[in-house]
């Protein structure tokens, strides 16, 4: 947040900001905004700026090499601003993440459950012993999501 502030909010407004940070403790053992999430601090701090978080849930190569995995994963969207996820989709897109692997989750104020996915992520990757995986949201064949945002 403090390299945003420096920034400054004019000069972030309308420009959209892709969120993929986590805020954990010095220690990585707890969430620095277990509360909330760091993408709605930033959107709130800056409301001229729409936020979209994504792409927090996995590591950095997967990030960028979804296709390196050994199946389809999931990308998770949350946002306010629907043109602002309309874009990060196309850049998810691409990235590797077709628009099937891209799951909107709603307003903002879903990035928590995105950020804190990562206490989950360090107990899988501690399981597995490696780092680069991802999950993937299986419904019923019959199950319809709500239409994108």
């Amino acid at each position: 947040m403090e390299l945003l502030h420096s920034i400054g909010a004019p000069a972030l407004a309308g420009t959209l900001l892709i969120d993929v940070g986590v805020g954990l403790s010095d220690d990585y053992a707890e969430l620095s905004h277990p509360n909330s999430s760091l993408g709605e601090e930033i959107q709130a701090a800056f409301p001229l700026t729409p936020v979209v978080k994504t792409l927090c849930t996995m590591d950095s190569t997967v990030m960028i090499a979804p296709d390196g995995l050994d199946g389809p994963s999931t990308v998770f969207l949350s946002g306010d601003d629907a043109e602002a996820k309309r874009i990060t989709g196309r850049l998810l897109t691409d990235l590797g993440w077709p628009p099937s692997s891209q799951l909107d989750m709603g307003g903002i104020t879903t990035a928590r459950g995105q950020e804190h996915f990562a206490l989950l992520f360090m107990g899988i990757a501690g399981g597995l012993g490696a780092h680069t995986f991802n999950i993937n949201v299986v419904t019923r064949s019959s199950v319809q999501g709500p239409p994108s945002k």
